[in-house]
């Protein structure tokens, strides 16, 4: 539940640290009904006074029709979306040289595709949204300057939001540990509907705990680990899903990839990767297996690869890694 009174501080924290203007022409193509696309970014921009294009679907194509069509100045959209814009076979078809900020979000962006959208939008800057519905939904920012400088961090606190790191037991965590993301502000919800017991759990210590983990850096910046529930433990050891994405999107024939931890008699879980290729390549799943031998740890490294033609999503553009687990655990 989310009151107006934690909104309108959503809106206020997103104009601000997002840099939203009047003269702003924003594309709005992820549904209406998720909270990023609503609340932080046309219930925003309407109250900015700027303008909003509405479509109907996240669909690349028309995205870059719009694009060029109204000279929009402002896209939002998650990872998936972004690199099925630059992978386009007609992107260099249209003109978006009046794209002037991007905005990412609803899942990690790998550091390869925030080099290649620098490269290939050169006179656009990006913004990286992280947090989820209960907090209305954005509670930190990784801004333009900061994008190659803090590649892979999820930024600082927006204007309205505090955020620490929590153990189990409700103590703080320093610097370089990994803790429970937990927020205070605003903007949060005040609960969830006839669930009083949810309600109490996910604010247990006076604090919104997220599901997520993360680490700050020495100069304040947080790095999302991984959610709880996706961290894999393989033979005693814990393994972020996230850090062997990141290595995998560094093969240039790999497209999209999902890891997820699939159970295993030996070593109660492995560390499994779904993997979409660029459209002509060949590479096999042992080819990919070699490819993080050479850059990661050896109890890192996916035990199985599976090549896919696409990965599940849900109308946001999240990868849905709970059907993934299903398809694949047999």
């Amino acid at each position: 539940m989310l009151s107006n009174r934690s909104l309108m501080s959503q809106y206020f924290s997103c104009i601000i640290d997002g840099e939203y203007e009047k003269s702003d022409i924003s594309i709005n193509a992820l549904p209406l009904f998720h909270c990023a696309q609503l609340h932080c970014f046309l219930m925003p921009f309407i109250y900015a006074g700027a303008k909003s294009i509405i479509l109907h679907k996240a669909d690349p194509l028309e995205m870059m029709k719009s694009t060029e069509a109204y000279g929009v100045t402002h896209m939002f959209a998650p990872p998936t979306v972004w690199i099925g814009l630059i992978n386009h076979p007609d992107f260099k078809k249209y003109n978006l040289g009046s794209l002037k900020k991007g905005a990412y979000g609803a899942s990690i962006m790998p550091v390869d595709v925030i080099k290649q959208l620098s490269q290939t939008f050169s006179g656009m800057r990006l913004w990286n949204y992280y947090g989820q519905t209960e907090m209305g939904p954005v509670a930190t920012m990784l801004k333009p300057d900061d994008q190659l400088k803090k590649s892979g961090s999820a930024g600082k606190p927006v204007i309205n939001v505090e955020t620490r790191l929590m153990d189990d037991d409700g103590g703080f965590v320093s610097a370089g540990q990994v803790g429970e993301i937990v927020h205070r502000s605003g903007q949060v919800m005040t609960g969830y509907l006839n669930d009083p017991e949810k309600t109490a759990e996910a604010f247990q210590f006076g604090w919104f705990h997220s599901g997520d983990l993360g680490s700050f850096d020495n100069d304040g910046y947080l790095y999302v680990v991984d959610r709880k529930k996706d961290m894999i433990k393989t033979g005693g050891e814990n393994v972020a899903s996230r850090e062997v994405e990141e290595v995998l999107y560094e093969h240039p024939e790999i497209a999209e990839i999902a890891v997820i931890g699939l159970s295993d008699p030996r070593w109660i879980e492995i560390v499994a990767a779904v993997v979409v290729l660029k459209k002509g390549s060949k590479l096999t799943p042992a080819e990919i297996i070699d490819f993080c031998k050479k850059r990661l740890a050896a109890f890192k490294c996916p035990k199985k690869v599976f090549i896919a033609d696409k990965l599940p999503k849900n109308p946001s553009g999240k990868i849905l890694k709970r059907e993934l687990k299903e398809t694949y655990k047999a």
